[in-house]
């Protein structure tokens, strides 16, 4: 069989296998056993050799050990409360102004986004508590959901970030180490939540019913002080743990790993002086951290076996080849890059996609002369799309689940078309304007 042919057959498999519903991770591991064996004669012991080596490899990935630690950082504040009286504040600071309401969701996810960099958190903990208070003051049911989807996706892109943890250790090069990432990635989030931002007051305003202010009763029942009180009261534990995970990291201070050892025990901490911490919250934090950090290892295994027996057989070849042999210009070929990300990201776990495409791109992006840490964060960027897209954006599942009576999927998938664009605006400004990337690593690591 030849690599052409071995290629387009492997992935096409993946593709129906994944349309079908099966598991992923054991998915990819069946395919890339089936047609490793192909590939190698049916040489059993040596693809075994393979697949032991990758296991083993990921055991003795340091950098690995900080995913746990972050997913139950992120478990244990979605128990502290830290998310409703932040919410509950700048309900009151801003639900003042159009849209205010709105604005209070993009500042609470960004927060907590720095806070945490699980997505799932995010978005239950904001459907829970925001979308009753939007919809009871007279806001959009498109928009509220938009909203909340769309700002809560922030966390798997403004650092500490899982997607960054997974990337660094896959590829292992220094350029896009995860403290590069992290670096690298706090402005595209911010710029995200930037444009939300914008697009909330600009619609709102040119349209007052969708996003309606509160009264004005309830909008001056507090005096200036108040709400400065309340917003500092609210900020500053959260912020806390920003300074100790990211200031350590940015600093020199500390590695990832540490740093999210650091957040672990500053997250616990922060729920014993808020009287959150028990037996129970301890107990689920710690089974939750286990079944997320479960899957996403498994499908660590699965995406570097599928990856291994693909570039082996000389699949990443055939994808240069078209991409860089063909003699089309780079931009071209990064836009082709670009597109099949996104398109995988409507059918396909962002583990999968980045497991799967990485060991493809990257080296591809090499080769075109693209930076390394500027291709990685439009790779993440563009990944975080793919929590939006239907029909299967996990942001939206996780809002249907949690949202009141009377959502439809429809009204979802309506309400974040306009976020999903913006997200592809804000990845056009990115290929555009690097600095927008590279200038923090340049001013923490001096690296560029």
């Amino acid at each position: 069989m030849s690599p052409e042919v071995f290629a387009v057959t492997m992935f096409c498999t993946l593709i129906v296998c994944i349309i079908f519903g099966h598991p992923l991770a054991y998915t990819l591991m069946f395919i890339s056993a089936l047609f490793g064996l192909i590939s190698n004669g049916f040489n059993i012991p040596a693809q075994f050799d393979i697949f032991a080596n990758i296991c083993w490899g990921l055991i003795n990935n340091y950098t690995l050990v900080a995913i746990p630690l972050f997913i139950y950082m992120a478990q244990v504040l979605d128990r502290s409360g830290v998310a409703e009286e932040l919410f509950d504040s700048m309900y009151i600071v801003l639900g003042g102004i159009k849209g205010g309401l709105g604005l209070a969701v993009v500042v609470v996810c960004t927060v907590f986004a720095a806070s945490t960099g699980i997505i799932g958190a995010s978005v239950v903990a904001m459907t829970l508590l925001a979308s009753p208070a939007m919809l009871n003051k007279g806001y959009q049911k498109e928009l509220t959901a938009g909203v909340i989807c769309a700002a809560g996706t922030l966390g798997i892109l403004i650092p500490p970030s899982i997607m960054m943890v997974v990337y660094g250790g896959l590829t292992g090069m220094k350029e896009t180490s995860v403290g590069m990432l992290f670096a690298g990635g706090i402005m595209p989030g911010l710029l995200l939540a930037g444009l939300y931002f914008a697009y909330i007051i600009i619609r709102c305003n040119l349209d007052p019913e969708l996003g309606p202010p509160v009264s004005k009763e309830e909008a001056s029942a507090y005096t200036a002080s108040q709400k400065w009180g309340m917003t500092l009261k609210s900020l500053i534990p959260p912020l806390s743990l920003i300074l100790i995970v990211m200031g350590s990291i940015l600093g020199g201070i500390a590695t990832p790993t540490e740093a999210a050892g650091m957040g672990a025990l500053g997250s616990v901490l922060l729920a014993l002086v808020k009287r959150k911490i028990t037996w129970e919250v301890v107990k689920t934090s710690g089974y939750q951290t286990l079944k997320v950090t479960s899957m996403v290892m498994m499908l660590f295994i699965g995406g570097k076996f599928f990856a291994s027996v693909f570039l082996g057989a000389g699949g990443g070849d055939v994808v240069s080849n078209l991409l860089v042999g063909s003699g089309i210009d780079k931009w071209v070929a990064l836009l082709i890059m670009m597109v099949i990300v996104f398109i995988m990201g409507a059918f396909v776990d962002w583990a999968a996609i980045l497991l799967v495409t990485v060991p493809i791109f990257l080296p591809i992006a090499l080769e075109l002369g693209f930076d390394p840490l500027w291709f990685s964060l439009l790779m993440c960027v563009n990944l975080q799309t793919s929590f939006l897209t239907p029909p299967f954006g996990y942001a939206l599942f996780y809002f249907k689940g949690a949202a009141p009576e009377g959502y439809t999927m429809m009204d979802i998938y309506r309400g974040i078309i306009p976020f999903v664009i913006l997200q592809i605006i804000g990845l056009f400004l990115i290929t555009v304007f690097p600095k927008i990337v590279t200038w923090l690593p340049t001013i923490v690591f001096g690296a560029y």
